[in-house]
């Protein structure tokens, strides 16, 4: 009976130095946040709470050491424009590969969807990308340092000002305040006519030099 404890406890330890060496060496995942909700999210769970993916994907390995995706990128905007559909999908497709909180690719592949007559991908894709807005604009409202929008990089801020209809902006100021980064940004406001300012709070591209 002892002989049997012993083995059994030797089968467990076993298994826990295992469990450590592959975390010491990192064969195995580091980022099980973000792979775990994006997977989730591809598989078709609606329920996937946008803010938390983003945030994982903004601490991950994949956002530090992932594959430059610009290429692609461009190709797909300009497949888009040249409705070729199947090509604009296949770019973006290999920038969500690296980037799946990427609101860019998913709005491509929501475009090139719907043209594509994919009616179900197209409902998908349009549904991550209101997520994803989503969740930066319920982080505040922009209108003072203390209310800014998050985000996770400073493109994010580009695409939320091209949603709310607004071109180039004015001007664009950094600012620190109680310990925080800001991105202050002046615009016209396409409905009033008016100058207007919005601010995000830029804390983590700041930490990550980005």
């Amino acid at each position: 009976m002892l002989r049997s404890k012993l083995a059994a406890m030797a089968v467990v330890l076993m298994t826990v130095l295992n469990v450590a060496a592959n975390d010491a060496d990192g064969s195995k995942s580091a980022d099980p946040g973000y792979e775990t909700l994006a997977n989730k999210l591809k598989s078709g769970d609606r329920s996937v709470d946008f803010k938390a993916l983003r945030l994982a994907y903004a601490d991950s390995s994949a956002s530090r050491t992932g594959p430059d995706t610009d290429p692609d990128k461009k190709a797909m905007y300009a497949a888009l424009n040249e409705k070729d559909f199947q090509s604009a999908v296949k770019h973006a497709d290999n920038v969500l590969a690296a980037d799946y909180v990427d609101m860019d690719a998913h709005f491509v592949e929501y475009i090139a969807n719907r043209e594509l007559r994919v009616a179900d991908k197209a409902d998908f894709h349009k549904f991550v990308v209101q997520g994803l807005l989503k969740s930066i604009t319920d982080s505040g409202d922009g209108k003072s340092p203390e209310t800014a929008y998050q985000v996770i990089e400073v493109h994010e801020e580009y695409v939320v000002l091209r949603f709310m209809g607004v071109g180039l902006p004015k001007s664009q100021s950094y600012l620190h305040k109680n310990g925080h980064a800001y991105d202050e940004i002046k615009f016209k406001d396409p409905h009033s006519g008016q100058e207007a300012t919005i601010y995000f709070n830029v804390d983590i591209p700041a930490k990550r030099g980005l």
